[in-house]
């Protein structure tokens, strides 16, 4: 189980005037109850993260581990989303990870980029948009581990077709 992670708008919340806090590990306070929610996430479906966030070249997977950590998220597994500058947004970038990962179906979109939205339906079931200026809720959380622990598939994707529209 696989959880495709932004940290901007969904464990930080937004907010162009207020000015967010740093940790002594130099990295941002993440709010209250998006730690509650991602941890509820991956305690109940043991699921792993990876990062998509603007954010996610700053640091290694190891130190990302460490980050989550030291804000009280235990997380087995963190790696990061490849990005190339090819690539004009975070929608594009996560439709490229589905066309080379075909085998995993197993996974759950945190995010505040509405453009994601344009997901295909095949894909945009697995999407929980979070409200930027508030982040990750308890009910986001719900949702998310009903999205990974479903066990019938939902959906199929077709090796013959693209996935963009």
């Amino acid at each position: 189980m696989l959880v495709f992670l932004d940290i901007d708008g969904v464990m930080v919340q937004g907010s162009s005037w207020k000015s967010v806090e740093n940790l002594s590990d130099g990295f941002y306070k993440f709010s209250p109850n998006a730690v509650l929610g991602l941890q509820d996430i991956i305690s109940g479906t043991k699921a792993t993260i990876l990062l998509t966030t603007s954010h996610k070249n700053r640091y290694t997977p190891k130190e990302w581990k460490t980050i989550f950590s030291n804000r009280g998220i235990q997380v087995d597994s963190v790696s990061k989303l490849q990005t190339r500058k090819i690539y004009p947004n975070r929608k594009e970038e996560i439709l490229t990870w589905c066309k080379r990962h075909r085998n995993v179906e197993n996974f759950v979109i945190i995010d505040d980029d509405k453009s994601l939205n344009g997901l295909p339906v095949e894909l945009k079931h697995k999407l929980i948009l979070t409200n930027s200026s508030i982040g990750l809720t308890h009910l986001d959380a719900i949702q998310a581990i009903k999205v990974l622990k479903s066990t019938k598939k939902l959906f199929k994707i077709d090796p013959k077709k693209s996935l963009s529209k």
